[in-house]
């Protein structure tokens, strides 16, 4: 069976760091044998600027087709003046409502070899692994109404809704008690109940579906709360589940718990497992065309993709073992690299990938 994977590279540092993941494919599929097809199509600023809209029809038509996307990264300056429906975030929005792309997978795993890269000391995070569960198709970056206009009394108002029905709820809980299952049989449900009648009703409905996961221990925390406590003591955390919002947050406070958030990949992923990889760091302008961004992440988001929508567990390993060998040979890019540190190019970095995986017998699983 032949997978068919859209690659969407997106805007500055994306093409580059897209580049050594069609290397690592391809390498896979030449001497591990893995069967693939690569195309290509815009979504974001490039999309704006080549085709009038950050998510062109024709990359909606190649998506609907494909088993998985892989996305570099959208947005920059250039195109921060444009219409509000034409700006690059925008099509990544619209990607995700599309696709039905509702459960936004962020794993933060420490690497041992990058224990001292961390903000916090080495014996507060060594051997962190935590994965959040986001809801991604709902709550106040989707919800109506929304808008900016001018009140009776001169002021200019901007609004937006905060809006989460039983279903979605209900849809993301199932899907944060499954990987708890899967891990430790641990979750933490994060919302703001005590004054949010949105979060009150997410609390209402997670505590119904704990019965059915007997196997799972169900807390819950305020999101201010949370995010002390991902800094204070973060390993006392297997899975949290949250709203959108909440999620965007505290997914990127834990990303620094890792030493870089150029180390984190994600997934968002539709009922039947179909979804969309990225890494979790921005577009990152002032390094674009430079040579210095980290490739880490969209390698291990290839991984994930492997793992979750082609079922190529196998695979996903050679890759993750591959980047665990690279780190180990002490080498980092920028973003990594401490005091006395020479760091490497991003196109070095793949190019070390890549030799540890080919390095890695056919026969070794």
């Amino acid at each position: 069976m032949t997978h068919k994977i859209l690659m969407l590279p997106g805007d500055h540092i994306g093409p580059e760091i897209i580049t050594q993941a069609d290397r690592l494919l391809h390498c896979l599929a030449d001497d591990f044998g893995l069967s693939v097809e690569l195309e290509y199509a815009n979504l974001g600023g490039c999309g704006v600027d080549a085709e009038g809209s950050p998510f062109p029809e024709s990359t909606h038509a190649l998506a609907k087709k494909a088993d998985a996307l892989l996305l570099g990264a959208v947005g920059g300056p250039k195109w921060e003046a444009i219409e509000r429906d034409k700006r690059p975030e925008r099509g990544l929005l619209t990607i995700r409502a599309a696709l039905g792309l509702f459960a936004n997978l962020r794993p933060a795993i420490l690497f041992p070899e990058l224990a001292d890269a961390s903000s916090l000391r080495a014996e507060v995070v060594s051997g962190l692994d935590i994965l959040i569960v986001r809801e991604l198709t709902g709550g106040i970056y989707f919800g109506q109404p929304r808008g900016i206009h001018t009140r009776d009394d001169g002021a200019r108002e901007g609004f937006n809704t905060l809006r989460y029905d039983t279903n979605e709820i209900e849809r993301i809980g199932h899907a944060g008690f499954a990987a708890a299952q899967r891990r430790q049989g641990r979750l933490c449900s994060v919302d703001k109940a005590n004054v949010l009648e949105s979060s009150e009703l997410w609390r209402e409905v997670m505590n119904d579906l704990a019965p059915h996961y007997p196997d799972v221990e169900l807390t819950h925390l305020y999101v201010d709360n949370a995010a002390m406590q991902l800094v204070r003591a973060p390993k006392q955390f297997d899975v949290m589940v949250t709203g959108n919002l909440f999620g965007d947050i505290l997914s990127d406070c834990a990303a620094m718990l890792t030493g870089s958030i150029g180390m984190l990949p994600s997934a968002s992923l539709d009922a039947n497992g179909r979804g969309l990889y990225e890494p979790v760091h921005g577009s990152a302008p002032d390094i674009s065309g430079q040579g210095l961004a980290n490739p880490l992440a969209t390698l291990l988001s290839v991984a994930m993709l492997l793992r979750h929508s082609l079922n190529e567990s196998e695979f996903a390993g050679r890759v993750e073992r591959a980047v665990r060998s690279v780190l180990g040979q002490g080498l980092r890019t920028a973003d990594l690299a401490g005091p006395g540190v020479t760091s490497v190019s991003t196109q070095a970095m793949g190019d070390a990938v890549i030799a540890a995986l080919r390095a890695q017998r056919p026969e070794d699983v």
